[in-house]
């Protein structure tokens, strides 16, 4: 198995002992593969490959940080970005256009991050609807759940739990209507009081019209990085610590955890082990162990990249790296 590390300087490859660094750019907040071409959402734009991952050309929006590209089949791709923005592609990612409609509806003038000075909005999570290409749910932090059922020509806002800070988002395999999202404590211009509600894992049954607050009972409650098993029972992974700025520089660390849940958020448990209980390191990059069902691999901010067993074994794959946000087993 090969494993791509995005991190904040750039992409590595992973396999074995052996960690290279095989594209240089910002921010690698995002790196998925579909049609055997490799896509990776940086700071400065859309870079593909098509070799599984050994050389790279860019692909445009490079005045964008791109935070998710998502596919909607036939060559069609959508792309999230920030500032907030929606971009689409029809041709497996050569050219982007951007989808005007979205970063001109009218909530998109209170879009932002409430930090100081405060920073544009982001566009960080991408659903397509598998059995209809043309509904699309948009995370925005901090702004909501923007949707259309139309391809992008109108939208419509949603707040799960009243909550505008959107992380991640993803679909249920099988039940293409069952949505999750985890969220975080930041509010339009200020961050919410820390205590159970505010911030944690959504769960949707009728594609986003209602939401049901999930994290109840877990700390801690920020969370962020977030997966779903396209296997049965189709796990979802989520990663947590006590606050947006959790770091490894903290006193005690970062104070992380990871959770698995195998009934669609119903109950929980730890994926942690004795070592990482709680995790000094903050998690960033997660998702789903190709080689292991249940499995993850998750990225750290420390620059170590683990593969993380049904059974909480957490086994090294590679350290001294740059912080790693993202990563794709191939």
């Amino acid at each position: 198995m090969k494993i791509l590390a995005g991190t904040s300087k750039g992409v590595f490859s992973i396999e074995g002992e052996d960690a290279r660094q095989v594209l240089e750019s910002r921010g690698v907040r995002d790196l998925v593969t579909y049609d055997d071409r490799v896509f990776a959402g940086t700071g400065a734009g859309v870079y593909v490959s098509d070799d599984g991952g050994g050389s790279w050309s860019l692909a445009g929006m490079e005045d964008r940080e791109v935070w998710q590209i998502r596919s909607a089949g036939n060559g069609v791709l959508y792309a999230g970005t920030q500032p907030a923005g929606l971009f689409r592609s029809d041709d497996r990612g050569a050219t982007w256009h951007e989808i005007t409609a979205f970063a001109q509806v009218p909530e998109a003038a209170e879009w932002g991050i409430p930090v100081d000075p405060p920073l544009p909005g982001r566009a960080r999570a991408i659903v397509i609807d598998r059995d209809d290409p043309r509904r699309i749910w948009v995370g925005v932090e901090v702004g909501g759940i923007m949707s259309t059922e139309d391809g992008g020509e109108t939208w419509q806002l949603n707040l799960p739990g009243e909550n505008p800070d959107l992380h991640m988002m993803c679909a249920h395999p099988e039940n293409p209507e069952t949505l999750y999202a985890s969220t975080g404590y930041g509010r339009k211009d200020s961050v919410a009081e820390m205590v159970e509600g505010n911030a944690g894992v959504f769960r949707s049954d009728d594609h986003g019209a209602s939401w049901q607050y999930a994290w109840k009972g877990i700390t801690p409650r920020y969370s962020r990085p977030m997966c779903i098993d396209p296997r049965a029972p189709y796990c979802l992974t989520v990663a947590s610590a006590p606050t947006a700025f959790s770091s490894f520089k903290d006193d005690g660390g970062a104070q992380a955890a990871l959770l698995r849940s195998n009934d669609g958020g119903e109950t929980w448990r730890s994926l942690c082990d004795p070592a990482h209980s709680p995790s000094q390191a903050n998690i960033h990059g997660l998702t789903p162990d190709l080689e292991n069902p249940g499995g993850v691999v998750i990225g750290t901010d420390t620059g170590e990249v683990w593969r993380v067993g049904e059974d909480a074994q957490w086994t090294p794959l590679a350290t001294g790296l740059p912080a790693v946000l993202s990563a794709l087993t191939i």
